[in-house]
């Protein structure tokens, strides 16, 4: 009896992998060890899904209906969805001694984002070791403040799971309210947003700003990367503290310090992290519209966060301003940019723009009664794999559920990733003579 062999491109590998967690993860939620309650298969695919994709979102309170092992497993998951299946895999062929070929090494590029295969190795090594350090740092932090507060016991673990959760991206909390309590604690707030800052940038960029430790030899990601993100927390930080200063359901009732510091935490956990000191269902219009822009836009390529990058989105400005300017090539730092860059750029926010819109349009008629901006929140948060809510993700209904669990899935893969691993790519054998078209 012949076996016919499927052998899957790396972006199909990725998906059916990444997948295959998933619903490992599921199985274990699912033990009676994992639950203080009866939950559903949905319900358990949804934590598993929102974990592995880093996201936060959740239909079930995680700090009440799951037990420690419960949340030991969807802290595990965190870590793998955060770091990449690969990466762990790829490591531990390293740790037994062999060899990692061409097919693993361009896998390792497809799952960490990178333009060539050369040095996706080295990059493994220092994002595990910058990724333990950096954890190992913000637990530290995070347990001067919950361990008199909590016990060593309960204190440390608490620690330990935010401070994954945010490193990670992942914004899940274990208190119902998020870090609303904390809303006013210097500390916390700071190693918290200093964990998915920095998960966010990129493990390319800060394996770069470690190599060449000034500003000048730095790549030209790295340094759009970093001027972008300075540049959007600060402008995010002041819009949402003009616009939410009165508003008695979010900043009002705080003092001025207090004020500026929930600002600057709303203003950058946007960027995919997914935590939050101030309650979104509470918030103005305005104020949660420019939110969905930012969950959008996200956060750094190869890194822990997600919507389609804040580079892409650069890239597409700088484009309309090379061409209003008329100019033949889009220049930035005395660096001309690709072409192949710029088209990409925008495939994947054609296609990021196509799946929210798409899914919204499918939730306004499953999720009859729900307001149109509460709908365009929730699915914009689960593309970009951010995890805030304006506390409606417990209400969606079976069908909604379903399409909250494919966005996340494919905010964390990837619009092109998935593309690509549905297509069937094949090269062209013939040229037709050009024609224009009339645009615009």
């Amino acid at each position: 009896m012949k076996y016919r062999v499927i052998h899957l491109s790396p972006p199909q590998l990725l998906v059916a992998v990444f997948a295959f967690f998933i619903m490992v993860g599921m199985a274990l939620l699912k033990l009676p060890i994992s639950t203080t309650e009866p939950i559903t298969w949905l319900e358990a695919l949804f934590t598993t899904t929102s974990a592995m994709t880093v996201t936060g979102l959740a239909v079930v309170d995680t700090g009440s209906v799951y037990t420690v092992f419960g949340q030991i497993v969807v802290m595990c998951l965190i870590q793998l969805g955060g770091l990449g299946i690969m990466s762990f895999a790829v490591l531990i062929v390293m740790m037994l001694g062999k060899k990692i070929g061409f097919k693993e090494r361009l896998l390792l590029q497809q799952s960490l984002n990178q333009t060539s295969v050369g040095g996706v190795i080295m990059l493994v090594r220092y994002l595990f070791i910058f990724s333990l350090l950096v954890e190992g740092i913000g637990m530290t932090f995070l347990a001067t403040q919950w361990v008199p507060r909590y016990g060593w016991s309960e204190g440390l673990f608490y620690s330990l799971f935010h401070s994954v959760s945010a490193f990670n991206n992942a914004g899940f909390g274990l208190w119902p309210d998020n870090m609303m309590r904390f809303v006013g604690n210097p500390v916390i707030t700071f190693t918290l947003s200093f964990l998915f800052i920095i998960g966010g940038v990129g493990f390319t960029v800060l394996v770069d700003a470690w190599k060449s430790r000034t500003f000048k030899k730095l790549s030209l990601h790295s340094k759009i990367m970093i001027l972008g993100t300075l540049l959007i927390n600060v402008v995010a930080t002041i819009v949402i503290f003009v616009l939410e200063y009165n508003n008695p359901g979010t900043l009002g009732p705080l003092s001025l310090g207090d004020k500026g510091l929930a600002s600057y935490f709303q203003a950058v956990t946007p960027r995919t992290a997914g935590f939050n000191t101030l309650d979104y269902g509470e918030m103005e219009s305005p104020t949660l519209f420019f939110t969905v822009l930012l969950m959008f836009i996200g956060a750094g390529s190869a890194s822990t966060g997600g919507g389609i990058k804040l580079t892409t989105f650069l890239m597409i400005l700088l484009a309309v301003g090379a061409f209003l300017r008329d100019k033949k090539e889009v220049k930035i730092f005395r660096r001309s940019i690709d072409q192949s860059v710029i088209l990409k750029s925008l495939a994947i926010s054609t296609l990021s723009v196509l799946l929210v819109v798409g899914s919204l349009f499918i939730l306004t008629i499953s999720e009859k009664g729900a307001d149109f901006l509460t709908l365009l929140f929730e699915v914009v948060s689960a593309f970009g794999t951010v995890g805030l809510s304006m506390n409606f993700s417990p209400e969606l209904s079976t069908v909604g559920k379903w399409i909250i669990i494919f966005v996340m899935f494919a905010g964390k893969m990837g619009p092109l990733t998935l593309a690509y691993s549905l297509s069937r790519p094949g090269k062209e054998k013939i040229r037709y003579p050009k024609e224009d078209i009339l645009t615009g």
